[in-house]
């Protein structure tokens, strides 16, 4: 039936289970049976997941022990050269590649050479008299960091088969203890911040299982993470040759006890085990190339056994399995970590969640503090989860009404959101949609729940910001007198005048009216005259853009610092953040200190990540600015901000009067050139109010800041606190607690530190269920040029360029047409865009920072690219196209 394998494949697997404990004074051995999860510091990730593996209840688990971590410190711990040669390896940094291979190399030999001593031997050789001494085992590496929920560690380590004879097996022992040292395992651990000296080996003895198939079971979908949707991979042979990528492989797919997917694959090799010991490689028969590996029946029994193994941890889990005799074994368990969470909702309704950062340009995770003061000062049904906001829109979606203003707002914001809420609308039975009459559960407030209104003057933007400005100053004033629990209420009572700078209908009803007429602008002229995107240089240089504005000044701090090559130098080799003390010591260094410190009271607020109020702003970092500054004193020259800005005024009118122009030569044209003069004028007077809500909002969270952090150094003073930053890790209404009693938990904060480690690690979806499905939407481009990547068009034109792909602002060093790559922007990067002529970005819609700045520099933009910063090189040469929404590496 089965191609052949090896002559125990005929055999009933026959499973013996010794107990150890039949030798008094063991100390180096364990029994499966005999650990569970709590014994990772003693035998690993692997062997503590088989001893939990072995507790339930019809799991069949080959039968095998566990040699302690205790064996492996013994012949480490006073091995001289061994750890002469660690503490080498840990001053080593990734990028050292060529220093990691050599002195892991060298270890591997120092462990492997060195003796077993004997009361070890002992335990292991008493073991093994139990079985045949013909009996195959597996010898298989199990880390102290491995198969952890923040990190598997899969694979970094290695695994013998087949073993057979004590010296055998006693040789491979210390193979397995070297592995700990391969070059994959030591990079592996430094790119996850665990420390080698901390990292201990155990080594698991297990008795083979010779399979007629094998393969890998996740219960959770591993391409969509679907939590309902279990996945199967199966082949003929070992399994270690499926996870190698060696042989080919079936996929299954099953949802509720349904088979719902399969793809069965031409399987031309297969990997078996030797009856001497070892492996080989063997070709499949033609006939049995493309057979099923599972029978649908057993399919569906391997569905059970994984389902009951989740239930048993409580998490998604990644099996290793096996088939012998038609018996499933499994030979390892452990949990998914690449799984984005679920936000949590109380019932078993299905939901979909959008993410609140891919429209705010901050996909980081945020701190628990930053979480308690977004979701404060915002509406909605706003639900956690992997440290970022997502609102669930299902009730939206169900009424007709809001789901068409709800899918037009996010078709004009983000086409891949809007694309993926297309693909769940049109799944039959997952959203009930409600009857065509409002939602009356929907108490939502939002820019799409609110319609256009009548054009009410430009005059009224003037208005607003003198308001805003006016409530930022009677904040200062209030806020300096309060302290302590009082402080905190103070805060609670202001935060309804945040909301009010965010969400104002008047405020609203500006910015919808002018993203309005850019629109009506777009779609008329492309209609009228055949021209695409119109209104991106109509809104080049309008006023009242702060943000805009920010990087113009900052290109006036240059010409002040300019003239002092003395200041320059000492900008280009400052590293810490008190260098502005030091300036007045310089030639020029008064003016440039002058500078500096009126650009920082206007815009010290900002910062990477603003809406997360425990993010580090310019005025506490502003080494943060000088690579900005640097870069401006090197690529322009004198009165370039007023120069840019002029430049981008006449491009705005000259563009006008050539729209005008030939509007007035069409039939009705006349009328035609009237109503978009008209909506040419709403635009250039509105569109630059677009970005002052959100720097009232980082305005009134930088002055909330400053007065928390004097409460923080005050417990720190008391010694209530171990350091300033721990506030981070608690809510508002914690940190209030905390203030009042004088008691933090710190149970809870080094919790939420170790959280938020995990956090950082993961990319939050743009879209996701309460099943735990990640949506992907998809560009619907057609005539794109081989190659070519697409993503949104924000801003026309096309450039061509040197590709920077920069993470991290603090990193930039940009030459003049450059053409900046990056995850996202707020307007923290706006001081780049002077330096820059095209922009591209992973994150972003229509009206976000970028496309927005970008159009207001006359930049070519494409946002909302996915894997930009992967599939895009620094350095490489690229053309982007901003007028039809695609980049070429050229």
């Amino acid at each position: 039936m089965i191609p052949e394998s090896n002559l125990n494949s005929t055999k009933k697997t026959s499973i013996i289970r010794p107990s150890i404990r039949q030798k008094k004074g063991n100390t180096y051995l364990i029994c499966f049976q005999e650990t569970d999860r709590s014994g990772v510091m003693l035998v690993g990730g692997k062997g503590a997941n088989l001893g939990e593996l072995s507790r339930i209840n019809e799991i069949q688990v080959p039968e095998g022990f566990c040699i302690t971590t205790k064996a492996y410190k013994k012949i480490t711990r006073n091995n001289q050269e061994f750890n002469n040669l660690l503490d080498e390896l840990i001053q080593l940094k990734t990028e050292e590649r060529k220093s990691i291979t050599t002195i892991s190399a060298k270890i591997r030999t120092v462990i492997e050479s060195t003796p077993i001593p004997k009361e070890i031997t002992g335990e292991i050789l008493y073991y093994l008299t139990k079985f045949d001494r013909k009996t195959a085992f597996a010898v298989r590496s199990s880390a102290t960091a491995e198969d952890l929920p923040a990190a598997s560690f899969a694979g970094q380590q290695d695994t013998y088969l087949n073993i057979i004879g004590k010296e055998e097996i006693l040789k491979h022992i210390s193979k397995c203890w070297a592995s700990l040292f391969t070059e994959r395992a030591v990079i592996y651990r430094l790119q996850n911040g665990f420390d080698h000296r901390k990292v201990q080996l155990s080594v698991i003895i297990q008795q083979m299982v010779f399979p007629e198939a094998a393969g890998i079971m996740f219960t959770a979908d591993p391409v969509t993470s679907n939590r309902k949707v279990l996945s199967i991979d199966a082949s003929f042979g070992l399994g270690e040759a499926m996870v190698s990528g060696l042989v080919n492989t079936d996929l299954y797919k099953v949802c509720n006890s349904t088979i719902t997917e399969k793809k069965i694959s031409t399987k031309k090799l297969a990997v078996h085990a030797l009856k001497g010991g070892g492996t080989k490689e063997q070709e499949i028969e033609p006939q049995w190339q493309n057979k099923q590996v599972l029978t649908d029946r057993q399919i569906l029994q391997l569905e059970q056994t994984g389902r009951k193994i989740e239930a048993h941890f409580g998490q998604p889990q990644d099996i290793e399995w096996c088939l012998a005799d038609e018996l499933f074994y499994i030979v390892q368990s452990r949990p998914i970590t690449t799984l984005y969470p679920i936000p949590e909702v109380n019932d078993n309704e299905n939901h979909v969640f959008v993410s609140v950062g891919h429209n705010q340009m901050m996909t980081d995770a945020m701190k628990p503090l930053g979480l308690s003061f977004f979701l404060s000062a915002t509406f909605g049904p706003m639900h956690q989860a992997g440290g970022r906001l997502f609102v669930d829109i299902t009730a939206r979606l169900a009424s007709a009404e809001s789901r068409k203003t709800i899918m037009n707002t996010l078709g004009k914001s983000d086409l891949l959101i809007k694309d993926a809420l297309i693909t769940i609308i049109e799944r039959e039975g997952f959203i009930k949609f409600a009857p065509d009459d409002k939602n009356k559960d929907d108490k939502t407030v939002s820019p799409a729940s609110l319609k256009p209104q009548p054009e009410n003057g430009p005059a009224i933007v003037s208005d607003l910001i003198q308001h805003s400005r006016a409530s930022i100053e009677e904040l200062k004033l209030n806020i300096r007198t309060k302290s302590g629990v009082e402080l905190f209420d103070f805060i609670q009572e202001d935060i309804p005048q945040l909301r009010k700078t965010l969400f104002a209908p008047q405020s609203l009803n500006v910015i919808m009216n002018a993203i309005d007429a850019s629109f009506w602008i777009n779609e008329k002229m492309n209609e009228w005259l055949g021209e695409k995107n119109a209104a991106d240089i109509l809104s080049q240089s309008v006023p009242n853009n702060i943000t805009s504005e920010m990087g113009l000044e900052l290109l006036n701090v240059a010409d002040i610092i300019r003239p002092y090559p003395a200041v320059t130098a000492y900008l280009q080799q400052v590293k810490e953040d008190d260098f502005l003390e030091e300036l007045t010591r310089f030639d020029g260094g008064k003016q440039a200190l002058d500078a500096i410190n009126a650009y920082l009271n206007k815009y010290g607020m900002r910062c990477t990540g603003e809406i997360d109020i425990t993010r580090m702003r310019w005025s506490e970092k502003p080494l943060t600015l000088v690579p900005a500054i640097l870069n401006n004193i090197k690529n322009f020259e004198p009165g370039a901000g007023r120069q840019r800005f002029e430049q981008g005024l006449q491009e705005a009118l000259k563009k006008e009067k050539y729209l005008l122009e030939r509007l007035s030569q069409l039939e009705d044209g006349k009328e035609k050139a009237r109503e978009t003069k008209q909506k040419i004028s709403l635009i250039r007077s509105t569109i630059g109010y677009r970005e002052y809500p959100k720097y009232g909002m980082v305005n009134r969270y930088f002055i909330y800041k400053q007065a928390l952090l004097k409460e923080a150094e005050q417990l720190l003073q008391a010694n209530i606190i171990q350091q300033k930053e721990d506030i981070y890790y608690l809510t508002i209404e914690e940190f209030r607690e905390a203030v009042r009693t004088g008691k933090p938990d710190y149970r809870i904060i080094n919790a939420r530190k170790e959280e938020y480690k995990l956090y950082e690690k993961l990319s939050p979806p743009r879209v996701i269920t309460s099943d735990g499905e990640i949506i992907t939407g998809k560009y619907r481009c057609e005539n794109l040029p081989d190659g070519a990547i697409a993503g949104l068009a924000v801003s026309s034109g096309i450039i061509e360029g040197r590709a920077r792909v920069i993470l991290n602002i603090e990193d930039a060093e940009l030459e003049d047409g450059d053409i900046l790559v990056t995850s996202f922007t707020d307007p923290s990067w706006t001081p780049l865009f002077v330096s820059i002529k095209g922009l591209v970005t992973e994150v972003g819609g229509l009206m976000t920072h970028g496309a927005v700045i970008a159009r207001e520099y006359g930049l070519p933009a494409i946002v909302g690219v996915e894997n930009a910063t992967r599939l895009i090189k620094d350095g490489q040469r690229i053309r982007v196209n901003g007028t039809d929404g695609y980049i070429e590496i050229l």
